[in-house]
């Protein structure tokens, strides 16, 4: 596997061996990498959460959407992948390239808990300082959002209907998603609404 230029402008950081990333959207059921393993993971210190604006793969500038972030407080249940070290650096190289697009998101390297216990991964959280951050949305103000939400990869609702299902194939039930995703379906079914909820194409819930 090549090693890609990182679009962080930094050089990757690496642990010696055998190296973790942690998923907690599209990278659980899309990684696009090799990995020796995976397996159930459990994040603290941070909540999977609608807390980015997406002003162009699902917005626009004038009518954003808004996709999924690792925010700052409570927990999150996600997948851990095991890369082996020999191919550790170029994985990181593209997932930086991959996650790092719009530098809305910042690469941490944190403890999460496996099975077997505790390992330190790579994991990608949300940037507060950013423009795209979109912070702690009231639930009418996210459902707005992901309603009007259309942009070059398609609907917001797609997006979430999407996450939806795989954490559902997962075993990985996300409580706040349904219901938002309930939430939005019953604001597009009420009498006079101009909004049309487009059906979900497969595997298209990448980020932002």
């Amino acid at each position: 596997m090549a090693q890609p230029t990182s679009r962080s402008g930094r050089t990757p950081s690496m642990p010696k061996g055998d190296m973790w990333v942690f998923g907690y959207g599209s990278l659980m059921w899309d990684p696009g990498f090799p990995f020796a393993a995976r397996e159930r993971a459990l994040l603290r210190g941070y909540h999977r959460a609608l807390c980015v604006y997406s002003r162009f793969h699902r917005g626009t500038l004038e009518r954003p959407g808004v996709v999924l972030g690792l925010d700052r407080g409570g927990s999150c249940r996600g997948m851990a992948f095991r890369v082996e070290a020999e191919d550790a650096k170029p994985v990181l190289g593209y997932l930086d390239e991959r996650e790092l697009v719009s530098y809305a998101y910042r690469r941490r390297f944190l403890p999460v808990v496996l099975a077997g216990g505790p390992v330190r991964a790579f994991v990608y959280v949300a940037d507060p300082k950013h423009s795209q951050y979109a912070g702690r949305l009231s639930p009418e103000r996210t459902v707005e959002l992901v309603v009007q939400g259309v942009g070059v990869s398609g609907t917001c609702y797609d997006y979430l209907e999407n996450t939806v299902r795989h954490l559902d194939a997962l075993g990985l039930e996300d409580g706040p998603l349904h219901e938002l995703k309930r939430r939005v379906v019953e604001r597009a079914r009420r009498p006079g609404s101009a909004q049309r909820l487009a059906r979900v194409q497969p595997d298209q819930a990448r980020p932002a």
